[in-house]
């Protein structure tokens, strides 16, 4: 099994080389170190398209029978933001769209949905369709939102792909495993060479390929197995969806647009207020959320467990939103 992470995790190395090369070389998919965008935090000039690497290692996957079923929607996922990487950006909302049908491909190809959602709830099939595409598109646009830093976004979702790889294991689905790990494989290939230098973005098609692939997994799995907690799969998920959560309802306080980007997310405010550094920055969050993910992993089949600890997350992150952010407003007016 694990031949299939090694041969992924070169081929995404490979690809991202030649990507970082030809970029440079024709000046294509570059994200200027000159820009004017409130996430930029790099200095100098580099490719933000990580994300071919990624697609194309996982051709191992999409020759599978499962991933078959997962080729066109994945596809669909990452041409929604693959354009964004190439300078022209498509609408919000034919991104939503395209990334809404790709979600409902999945879900009819897959079977992955969620109908019992723990706690005695369970959901009729047509709500539970529903419920597991807004939870995939969800999951799309979180990876995307947090990936501001070296390492940020591919780094939590090797820690989620590690969370699910164990689960799967142990449920000895051997299909969904290979995926798993070829994913995993191509994600870290993608890693190293973020992390820590920048040499390559992920990229908004990166970023979406990947939150589409762990959410689908992670649906999967919680609607076939009944002792996989859906809360479980919410709490690992927690830091990435939670920053979505937070930031539409502190952008709505403020009265500004959640879909238009700001310099007040989290990960933004560790980096000014704590580690001034970029990879630093990473470093922190990473060992923040993996407890949590850790204590999930162990009590995967127990929703109450899993629904304090996502509760114990969202307090601890306010707590520290709120200390950031104020330390943050000092360190400006003085």
């Amino acid at each position: 099994m694990l031949y299939y992470f090694f041969i992924s995790f070169f081929i995404s190395v490979l690809i991202s080389i030649i990507v970082i090369y030809l970029s440079h070389k024709h000046s294509c998919f570059i994200d200027c170190e000159k820009s004017n965008k409130p996430q930029k935090f790099h200095e100098q000039p580099v490719p933000r398209a990580g994300g071919i690497g990624i697609m194309i290692s996982l051709f191992l996957f999409f020759l599978t029978s499962f991933g078959a079923k997962l080729f066109i929607p994945s596809l669909l996922a990452f041409t929604s933001g693959i354009f964004e990487d190439f300078h022209n950006s498509l609408s919000a909302r034919i991104r939503l769209i395209m990334q809404s049908i790709a979600a409902l491909c999945a879900i009819w190809y897959a079977n992955a949905v969620v109908t019992y959602l723990g706690l005695g709830i369970e959901l009729p099939y047509s709500v539970g369709i529903i419920f597991s595409m807004f939870a995939i598109v969800g999951m799309i646009n979180a990876i995307n939102i947090i990936d501001g830093f070296n390492g940020l976004a591919s780094g939590v979702v090797i820690i989620i792909l590690i969370s699910l790889a164990i689960i799967t294991y142990n449920h000895n689905n051997i299909h969904l495993l290979n995926a798993i790990l070829i994913l995993l494989g191509a994600t870290f290939g993608m890693f190293i060479l973020v992390f820590p230098k920048g040499k390559i973005f992920l990229g908004d098609g990166g970023a979406y390929l990947l939150g589409f692939l762990v959410g689908i997994f992670g649906i999967y799995l919680a609607g076939t197995y009944k002792d996989v907690s859906p809360w479980y799969i919410l709490a690992i998920f927690i830091y990435p969806v939670w920053e979505v959560i937070f930031s539409i309802f502190r952008k709505i306080f403020m009265r500004k647009s959640p879909l238009k980007p700001d310099n007040l997310h989290f990960h933004m405010l560790v980096y000014r207020v704590i580690t001034k550094n970029n990879p630093l920055t990473a470093i922190v969050i990473l060992i923040f959320i993996t407890p949590f993910i850790i204590v999930s992993t162990i009590y995967a089949n127990c929703s109450i467990c899993n629904l304090e600890i996502t509760i114990i997350f969202i307090i601890t992150y306010i707590l520290l939103y709120f200390f950031l952010y104020y330390k943050d407003k000092k360190l400006t007016l003085s």
